[in-house]
């Protein structure tokens, strides 16, 4: 006969391994204007990650945003390869929002800078 305990418990182990190494990982920066949350979900220890999500809010009028993007970093010698970690990106229509890793929240549309804030990381 076949103990349920047991297989429930030797199923469940490994499923709970697995959503822990893919927990998403989240971080706030906090800006004059803005407070945004940045939620990586991608497997911990991913290099990059096209799976980040941007939660921002606008600290005066409490409007926010949601933003789907991606890490971006340096080139290694080949290339190809991602080397140092810069920070992020996401895309709204014509508009780029980049958060860098030493807290800047830059807001492109197009090519012509729209917005610039420093911001502390929490």
């Amino acid at each position: 006969m076949l103990n349920y305990k047991k297989y429930a418990l030797g199923f469940m182990l490994p499923m709970m391994a697995l959503l822990w190494c893919q927990a998403a990982l989240a971080e706030t920066l906090t800006t004059t204007n803005f407070n945004i949350t940045i939620t990586r979900k991608c497997p911990e220890g991913s290099v990059s990650c096209n799976n980040v999500i941007y939660n921002g809010t606008n600290v005066r009028t409490g409007d926010s945003i949601r933003l789907t993007g991606k890490t971006i970093h340096t080139t290694c010698a080949d290339g190809v390869t991602p080397c140092r970690f810069i920070g992020y990106q996401f895309r709204n229509a014509n508009y780029l929002y980049q958060v860098t890793e030493d807290g800047a929240l830059q807001i492109y549309q197009g090519k012509k800078l729209v917005l610039q804030e420093k911001g502390t990381w929490r």
